[in-house]
């Protein structure tokens, strides 16, 4: 686990991948301080997972890959398609940072929350999942966590997958990467997936609700990567998306059926020198999000819309300085907003841009990090962050660490302003959420075991939530809560044989202030268990999640006391089988012993599925 590995030997592998980079190597990443660096430098709990995990894994969703992972809880309303939540570590879901391919996904409802139900596991080349606060490296959102979606890969070759399942599941994709010359790799992709689904509030008394709630997604990829010189490349690629999904309305006539739009352009260009590299590079995304009544139709009262588009440009400068590297850079981004039904509609727009600098330096048994990052926000003002941490090796594959690092939490333009359609008034005095977390941790190899034990405290403060006036029927958003979340989390990863073990054990203490009442959707304890491995040429995957007790809700006006959710076990069983070289199988059997359990209150969970397919590389 800790092999020495100075920061001037990582930039010299690749001085600079920035956000174009491959998924080639399992053991470098990128998210942690915005430089390319080998996984066991970073002093941050990291989780990589690659496109050969989640085809092992045979996940689904994205929602699936992240459920195995250390520090994240998961609340779901039904199954594939409907609106999940992520929290890692007690943070609130809108506390996690959502990158694609290093750029923020736009995030265009009131909560910001980014719904990851709604994006495509086809698109996933590589995700890679940093703990703790970076909002020092990133800016706004990160207090919890960050999630860099990779959507590149620069292997030549083809892949055709097709797959069936339970509740009338279907997917097909097939991806083609082709060398144009000797300098250019063309790239497209497409998928298509669709579920009949079930009803996931059997409970409803409404007719309408008696349907199957179903879900269907269509994707789009192309990519050009071009090495102009040995030190110059540049990219442009775009990606689209439209998903369909079925839910609940919950009375006669109210919306039970959304559709999502996402359209995204990026260009850039990278300089990579011996010592220096630096990449610009520029984005556009346009997501369009309708909610509307099936009874009615999309054209008709009761529908409404979210239109946002947002801008990105994104300059990241590398140095290799010292006994390690420094990196610093500009980030802006644009975002505009209309949400509007039949009889309102509401228009917003900010810009912000933020200015960083990370250096990380190796001083013979010590590792030393610091970040520093301001955000120039039009709307809410200026927002500064840092952070800092240490790590030393106190002896050979032995690593104590300490991090202390500071985060905020932008308000969304509709809680800053307000949005007529949901009754919701403006708030200009809103102010930020912020954090400060301090973490210490300990890892080490012994014997064959790979592991680290981590402890942690974060507290929040000008927690954003909402209130309703009874007299007026009008809303608003207020910072009238804080909170402090406590935890501790070990990890470990061995092999016995041809068997490999990986373990999470994790413990969370995450409490309102106010009051001591433990924050929702949150279980106070966690035991992850997988094990993979193969045995005349079957590749098997097993799974076991184990999620403590946890609440529905806070009280609040609505509610008078928190309801109670009980603890709950998964297992899913996975097979693959190389039939040839380059014709492989695949089955799987997700909660194996059909626990019947709830994430969210009064919204049914999928069962025992079943699924089968097989892939074709070329």
């Amino acid at each position: 686990m800790i092999k020495k590995a100075s920061l001037l030997t990582a930039l010299s592998v690749t001085a600079f991948s920035g956000w174009a980079q491959d998924s080639s190597s399992d053991n470098l990443v990128v998210t942690a301080n915005r430089f390319q660096q080998p996984v066991n430098t970073v002093l941050a709990p990291t989780e990589v997972v690659t496109r050969e995990d989640i085809d092992r894994w045979q996940a689904r969703t994205l929602t699936d890959v992240m459920r195995r992972l250390p520090g994240v809880d998961v609340a779901e309303n039904g199954g594939m398609g409907q609106t999940s939540y992520i929290y890692i570590r007690g943070a609130e879901a809108r506390h996690t940072l959502v990158l694609i391919d290093g750029i923020p996904l736009a995030k265009s409802g009131i909560t910001g929350i980014a719904d990851f139900s709604q994006i495509p596991v086809s698109l996933i080349e590589r995700i890679e999942m940093i703990r703790g606060p970076r909002s020092a490296v990133y800016g706004a959102d990160a207090i919890g966590g960050v999630i860099n979606i990779i959507t590149q890969n620069a292997t030549p070759g083809g892949k055709i997958e097709a797959g069936i399942g339970s509740n009338h599941y279907q997917k097909y994709d097939a991806t083609v990467r082709q060398k144009l010359g000797e300098d250019t790799l063309a790239t497209v992709a497409g998928s298509f997936s669709d579920t009949r689904g079930y009803n996931i509030r059997p409970q409803s008394t409404y007719s309408v609700d008696s349907d199957r709630d179903g879900f269907r997604n269509k994707t789009f990829w192309a990519g050009l990567n071009h090495q102009f010189s040995q030190e110059i490349s540049g990219f442009v690629r775009g990606y689209g998306y439209s998903n369909k999904t079925g839910y609940d309305a919950g009375y006669t006539d109210g919306g039970d059926e959304r559709q999502v739009y996402n359209h995204t352009y990026e260009t850039g260009l990278t300089y990579s020198g011996e010592i220096f590299s630096s990449q610009l590079t520029g984005s556009y995304q346009r997501y369009k999000d309708y909610n509307y009544a099936g009874t009615l139709g999309l054209y008709n009262d009761g529908t409404s819309l979210d239109d946002m588009t947002q801008r990105n440009l994104q300059w990241g400068n590398s140095l290799a300085l010292g006994a390690g590297t420094v990196s610093a850079g500009i980030d802006w981004q644009q975002q505009k907003l209309t949400s509007a039904d039949n009889y309102y509609s509401n228009k917003y727009k900010r810009d912000n841009t933020g200015y960083y600098l990370t250096t990380q330096q190796q001083l013979d048994s010590v590792t030393l990090e610091g970040s520093v990052r301001g955000d120039d926000n039009d709307q809410f003002g200026w927002n500064g962050t840092w952070q800092a941490a240490a790590g030393w090796e106190f002896v050979p594959d032995y690593r104590v660490t300490v991090s202390y690092g500071t985060g905020f939490q932008a308000p969304t333009l509709g809680q800053l302003y307000g949005q007529e359609r949901l009754f919701i008034v403006a708030n200009p005095d809103l102010s930020a959420e912020k954090s400060r977390q301090v973490e210490v941790g300990l890892e080490g190899l012994t014997g064959p075991v790979n592991w680290r034990l981590s402890a942690y405290q974060n507290k929040i403060k000008n927690l954003i939530d909402y209130y309703y006036d009874e007299d007026t029927f009008l809303g608003s958003y207020y910072n009238i809560q804080s909170a402090t979340i406590k935890g501790v989390e070990l990890t470990g990863s061995f092999d016995t044989g041809v068997i490999s073990h990986r373990i999470t054990l994790g413990y969370l203490d995450p409490r309102r202030d106010s009051d001591n009442e433990v924050l929702a959707h949150r279980s106070r304890q966690q035991f992850k268990y997988q094990l993979d491995w193969t045995l005349f040429g079957l590749d098997m995957d097993a799974a076991w999640q184990y999620f403590g007790k946890s609440y529905n809700n806070n009280t609040n006006q609505f509610a008078d006391t928190q309801r109670r959710m009980s603890s709950y076990s998964l297992v899913d069983l996975s097979a693959s089988y190389p039939v040839t070289s380059n014709l492989t199988v695949r089955g799987k059997i997700a909660n194996l012993f059909d626990k019947d359990y709830e994430t969210v209150y009064g919204y049914r969970t999928a069962g025992r599925e079943y699924t089968l397919s097989g892939s074709y590389t070329f």
